[in-house]
């Protein structure tokens, strides 16, 4: 499968929504269910990487599954809100790179 950018999986799931899925949610009820995604792929890291064992019903998740769940709806978010997540993502990544050049390296705790 070919590479896809920002900017084409917020056209593609904007046209996913108005062909199968009729309209977007409100921007309400997909926060709401962006929470409930990040609550199902924090279960999962929680059972595989931490202390916690698997019950019967997580056994089948699948961690790259629940990342794309919680990375599809943020997208329809940043759709309904106009949020061009390429520039933005640009805009975080210069800012962070600004803050923290020197703070992390210089971190002895690193």
């Amino acid at each position: 499968m070919e590479e896809i950018t920002l900017k084409q999986a917020q056209e593609t799931i904007d046209s996913w929504i108005k062909t199968y899925g009729v309209r977007y949610f409100n921007e309400l009820t997909n926060m709401t269910i962006l929470m409930e995604e990040v609550g199902e792929l924090a279960r999962i890291m929680a059972r595989t990487y931490g202390e916690q064992s698997f019950k019967e019903s997580d056994k089948n998740r699948n961690l790259a599954d629940e990342m794309a769940d919680v990375l599809w709806v943020l997208i329809c978010l940043a759709n309904q809100t106009g949020v061009d997540l390429t520039k933005a993502f640009r805009e975080n990544l210069q800012k962070k790179t600004a803050r923290d050049k020197e703070r992390h390296i210089n971190n002895q705790k690193l």
